[in-house]
């Protein structure tokens, strides 16, 4: 567990129970109806160069075939494939968290993660982060960002970049943190964080990855995020049409920012609000 005197500070100690394995790192890939679009040959081809990388796919309820294939897949490297079936479909945010539960108490990986897969990021470059994350032990948590700049191949719509930008200030506003990307698909967790950050079943489908820093700050303070989670700016990253937010989802975002405002925000500032040295300062003024 990541425990401390100091409620400020993530600090990472070995767990002492757990399942041995020879694979390092662990990625969670939350699978939906991915019959026609599963790059199949991308995934068997970085299992096989890098068998200390444990690939969880994550089969979320698919009515197709999806489930045949990623047994297939497991089948041409059984030693570091493996596949988690939910029963019905329940969306990316529990598909990952369940995937993540399920890799945890399994394999004895250090650390792991999840990414998409339409492979928006490739694998070869969640290791790397992940490989990254290894010089800087202090940080519980690493996650991409898509952050557009000379030398990257960054491709996003640009179509919604107002939408985002007040969903982007909307966010900091929320978490009280300069992130330049909480939404990215590609993020990777020391272990010890996993039971607590994905026990409970997340409030919002589209919004989970700022729930997870919600908790993060929930936990360990408000300035855990600072201190124990470092921002890693990607080389590649190309959205995929079929992946893009529809409408419908676009309308429900803001009211999903508000629910997690009323969870978790609202709450902690009540509570300093109530403090008897907070309401002592402002007789004062």
């Amino acid at each position: 567990m990541l425990e401390s005197k100091d409620t400020n500070r993530m600090v990472i100690s070995k767990p002492s129970d757990t399942v041995v394995s020879s694979h390092r790192y662990g990625i969670i890939v939350p699978c939906f109806n991915e019959e026609i679009r599963f790059p199949f040959g991308s995934f068997l081809s970085f299992a096989k160069k890098h068998p200390t990388v444990l690939l969880c796919f994550v089969n979320d309820g698919s009515n197709d075939k999806t489930v045949a294939l990623l047994r297939g897949i497991q089948a041409e490297s059984p030693e570091n494939i493996s596949v988690f079936s939910m029963k019905k479909n329940g969306g990316k945010s529990e598909a990952v968290r369940q995937g993540m539960l399920y890799v945890h108490q399994k394999f004895n990986v250090e650390l792991l993660g999840f990414l998409d897969a339409d492979l928006a990021t490739k694998p070869e470059e969640w290791l790397q982060m992940a490989q990254y994350r290894d010089q800087y032990p202090q940080f519980g948590a690493i996650i991409g960002s898509r952050i557009k700049r000379l030398g990257a191949n960054i491709r996003r719509d640009d179509s919604r970049s107002l939408f985002s930008s007040v969903v982007k200030l909307a966010i900091k506003v929320i978490l009280n943190a300069s992130f330049q990307d909480t939404q990215c698909g590609a993020k990777v967790f020391h272990r010890s964080l996993v039971p607590y950050l994905f026990k409970q079943s997340f409030m919002t489908p589209w919004l989970f990855d700022v729930e997870i820093f919600l908790r993060l700050q929930k936990k360990f303070g408000k300035s855990s995020l600072q201190k124990g989670v470092l921002e890693y700016p990607l080389m590649h990253w190309t959205e995929v049409g079929e992946s893009k937010l529809k409408l419908k989802h676009t309308i429900k975002i803001p009211m999903q920012l508000m629910q997690l405002y009323y969870q978790y925000r609202l709450p902690a500032f009540l509570q300093f609000e109530a403090h008897p040295e907070f309401r002592s300062s402002k007789a004062d003024k």
